[in-house]
């Protein structure tokens, strides 16, 4: 167990799931959270990440800070999403591993896994193939900071671990249309097409493809659990082991919106992988589950875009 007066450095606190862990650990009774603002700490910049490790001296740390974005936003920028992440993960990471922090947890992604993988995909199944060509660059950022976790784990005997999480969606996600992942692009369209009563809304894809999504106060739930708990050199799936279609997932949220146009699937654009469905018996084994339901999740998550008039 972390000691609550520790403390405590959360890169990226201002994103979604940044914020969610903040407000997780808050919730449990720690206080001593360390949280900077880009303007204050640039992980682009070796030196000021080193000079902010040896001033403040964290001895924990969770790197939820990275470049995402949406099919259209990895397929066009896909040399931004590789050097970016890859500049902020070796920054901090490197640095925690120099001023010796106690404990790491590295967020990946579950699109590190082959574009064909067996499905749903079990941690061993990691760099058995290629990745999916549309996001290649976020994917081969987030394979090498997991790499340098579990080779510096190896060698210098720290507990630097991984997490490799489905897709997450939640309060505070990104709702801009070109480089939103689907769910709150999703919601932003349907909802604007209600209010300027559109006929119908173009969704990229057939929408055959599967996905699988997790609620963003869930990861920041199963983070403390493995900040609290998981030591282990292998990193842990976490994941809810269920999948819905686009197409699926597109109907649910039309009906939440109550937009009464049609949902029309361009099958000239791509649709990413076709299932990314995690096997998570690993984490339900060492004991941790979900708790959000989808339907409830997507009702939340649309209730905050409305509460914060994100249109």
């Amino acid at each position: 167990m972390i000691d609550k007066k520790a403390k405590i450095y959360i890169a990226g606190h201002r994103g979604m799931v940044g914020s969610s862990i903040v407000r997780k650990f808050k919730q449990e009774g720690f206080n001593n959270l360390i949280l900077k603002t880009r303007q204050e700490l640039d992980l682009f910049d070796k030196n000021s990440v080193n000079d902010f490790f040896s001033k403040v001296k964290p001895e924990y740390v969770i790197l939820a800070a990275a470049k995402v974005g949406g099919i259209k936003e990895n397929m066009t920028h896909q040399a931004n999403f590789l050097y970016e992440n890859l500049q902020i993960q070796n920054n901090v990471i490197w640095a925690s591993h120099i001023h010796n922090v106690k404990k790491l947890l590295f967020l990946g992604s579950s699109c590190i896994y082959p574009r064909n993988c067996p499905q749903p995909m079990k941690e061993e199944y990691f760099m058995n193939g290629k990745v999916e060509p549309t996001n290649e660059g976020y994917a081969i950022a987030k394979i090498a900071g997991m790499k340098l976790c579990e080779k510096i784990y190896t060698q210098y005997d720290k507990c630097f671990i991984s997490c490799m999480p489905t897709n997450i969606y939640g309060p505070n996600d990104n709702f801009e249309n070109d480089s939103a992942h689907v769910i709150p692009s999703l919601i932003r369209r349907i909802h604007q097409a209600k209010i300027k009563n559109d006929k119908e809304v173009i969704i990229w894809g057939s929408g055959n493809s599967r996905r699988e999504f997790l609620y963003v106060e869930d990861l920041a739930d199963a983070i403390f659990w493995l900040m609290s708990e998981y030591n282990k050199n292998e990193f842990v799936n976490i994941g809810t082991g269920t999948d819905i279609s686009i197409k699926e997932l597109a109907n649910d949220i039309k009906k939440i919106i109550s937009y009464k146009g049609e949902l029309f699937f361009d099958k000239t654009k791509p649709d990413g992988m076709p299932k990314k469905l995690l096997d998570v018996s690993k984490i339900h084994t060492l004991g941790w589950h979900h708790k959000t339901t989808f339907g409830k999740g997507l009702e939340k998550t649309y209730q905050w875009f409305i509460e914060h008039k994100i249109i």
